[in-house]
């Protein structure tokens, strides 16, 4: 009987935070990486889940570390896992997204992260690892969920701070 190799894999997850203010276009919330690989090039929040860590509680562990905003109930997008997307190896990342108000948002870099900012969506910097595909499966994500929504709901959940 032959037998079946398991390969290695590691289980990461990243975070699309998008932030809104009125008048103002979307951002989102993007770190400069600190060190390698992609060391000063622009990613997502994120990183590897520790041993017998939740993929969610995972997200909001580096959100907060990386970025310094604690949040709670972020959304699954889906995973992401070609192969080559990683070059320290085989990673299988899942995403996590949110939509919050940008003035409710301190953000400062800790961690392996040299700098946190929100960015503009449509006038992203170059970005590390397949993160700009990330960034488009959230927004279609967040598309899906607020058009079950007519725009008075939407207007209402925002002036509620819900």
């Amino acid at each position: 009987m032959a037998s079946t190799i398991i390969p290695n894999c590691a289980l990461t997850v990243d975070v699309v935070l998008f932030a809104f203010a009125d008048n103002e276009p979307l951002k989102i919330l993007l770190i400069e990486r600190g060190r390698d690989p992609f060391a000063g090039s622009w990613a997502l929040p994120g990183g590897f889940v520790d041993e017998g860590e939740d993929s969610q509680a995972a997200a909001a562990r580096e959100l907060e570390e990386e970025t310094g905003v604690k949040l709670e109930g972020l959304e699954y997008v889906r995973s992401f896992s070609a192969p080559g997307r990683d070059p320290r190896g085989r990673t299988i990342s899942e995403a996590f997204t949110a939509v919050l108000p940008a003035e409710s948002l301190t953000i400062r870099a800790g961690d392996d992260a040299a700098k946190a900012q929100l960015f503009v969506l449509d006038e992203l910097p170059p970005l590390a690892f397949d993160h700009a595909q990330i960034i488009d499966a959230a927004r279609e994500r967040i598309r899906q969920v607020f058009m079950r929504y007519d725009q008075r709901t939407i207007r209402a959940v925002r002036k509620a701070r819900l």
